[in-house]
């Protein structure tokens, strides 16, 4: 794999850690600002919607920058939403510096999955998005329980302080690894980026990611709050777990992009939520165990973000067929879908721990899952449709 493909994954790692380091910090947060669980668990949502808004929108603005320079501006924009992360004076402002961040976050990832693909053979692409990727799932082996010990033991601030090293290490990286002379995407015309909106393939990609991905996210936002509400643990044990989950999902996302490359996207992700559905439940039925809970968490981090590659490198696919002249525009909705996912996932499951408790979160997120498997089941027969149709 050629060097840039490192780079981008360092650079993940610090994008990565942010994303999810909140997630074992919200009981911290939500002592500490006086808000309730639901309330800091928004902290999840508001910058999955940040994602979810500068994906697509930034994605096609920025289409005829060149690549490099565009991805140095963007880990620039994220250092400097964690440092006002770092010194927020309250809630509203942490809200706001959550939202700031997630926006650069968004861009980061549908430019470094084109330019992954772009880096490889036809072949290797899942491959290569899980590389890039796997910048993201190392971050929840090592950055993301660090960070939570970090902020259980000196404030959560401190977390935010660590996540601009992170970011500084990210950008040094890209600068000296990254090539200057990448292809400079044409910007998408205004016919293309149509094209992108109007697939009904593509749409239903969309829908899967959001349904399929999302769903893990009314249990997982709240783990942190299960395991010592309803298992018992400290809140120290809390910062293992997450590092048993973070390492299940290294391995996961790495099988993830071999399955869809020997399978192709649709076998493969039939595969992967129906394992991520029956973990669910697992979990729902092992919460009040700390051996089974443990072993469980186990493998749900596997199942969890084994999706991303295949769900990614299927976007990329059809949107050659579809919309040829807005790959990059088609790559950022789906990251945007990824985020809404995350952001209706985890505003969902506030709703189920105030309105049924914290144990039931799992089994929602189990039905959701189950949805997504019928959505990947008719997205393979539109492909097969698709395909029965000659070229003109």
């Amino acid at each position: 794999m050629p060097f840039a493909l490192w780079a981008l994954t360092i650079s993940a790692f610090a994008v990565g850690t942010t994303e999810f380091v909140i997630v074992g910090l919200i009981p911290t947060i939500a002592a500490d600002l006086g808000v309730s669980l639901p309330s800091a668990g928004l902290l999840v949502s508001l910058y999955a919607l940040g994602v979810t808004i500068g994906a697509p929108v930034l994605t096609a603005l920025a289409g005829n920058l060149p690549r490099k320079r565009l991805l140095l501006a963007l880990l620039a924009l994220f250092i400097a939403g964690n440092a006002f992360a770092a010194f927020a004076p309250g809630y509203d402002s942490l809200i706001v510096a959550r939202f700031i961040t997630g926006l650069a976050h968004g861009v980061f990832f549908a430019i470094a999955s084109t330019i992954a693909t772009d880096l490889v053979d036809r072949d290797k692409e899942s491959s290569a998005i899980a590389l890039v990727f796997m910048g993201l799932t190392v971050a929840l082996v090592t950055g993301v329980p660090l960070g939570t010990w970090i902020g259980q033991s000196f404030g959560w601030q401190s977390t935010f302080l660590g996540v601009v090293l992170l970011g500084l290490i990210g950008f040094v990286a890209s600068l000296l690894l990254v090539p200057s002379n990448l292809r400079r995407a044409e910007a998408p015309s205004l016919r293309a980026q149509v094209q992108v909106l109007t697939s009904p393939r593509l749409l239903l990609v969309y829908l899967i990611t959001a349904v399929g991905y999302g769903g893990n996210f009314i249990a997982f936002t709240f783990l942190a709050p299960m395991l010592t509400d309803v298992t018992g643990l400290t809140a120290g044990a809390v910062s293992l777990v997450i590092l048993l989950y973070g390492a299940s999902v290294a391995a996961g996302n790495i099988i993830g992009g071999k399955l869809a490359d020997r399978m192709g996207p649709v076998p493969s992700l039939t595969i992967i939520f129906a394992g991520l559905a029956i973990m669910l439940v697992a979990l729902g039925l092992a919460l009040t165990n700390v051996a089974l809970t443990i072993a469980v968490i186990g493998l749900w981090g596997g199942f969890a973000f084994a999706n991303v590659p295949p769900l990614q490198s299927y976007v990329v696919q059809i949107a050659r067929e579809v919309a040829p002249g807005a790959v990059d525009v088609a790559s950022g909705l789906n990251i945007g879908a990824f985020n809404l996912g995350i952001a209706l996932g985890a505003w969902a499951g506030g709703l189920v721990v105030e309105g049924i408790g914290l144990a039931a979160a799992p089994y929602v997120g189990a039905i959701v899952v189950a949805a997504g498997i019928a959505l990947v089941r008719l997205s393979g027969q539109l492909d097969r449709g698709a395909a029965s149709v000659p070229a003109e």
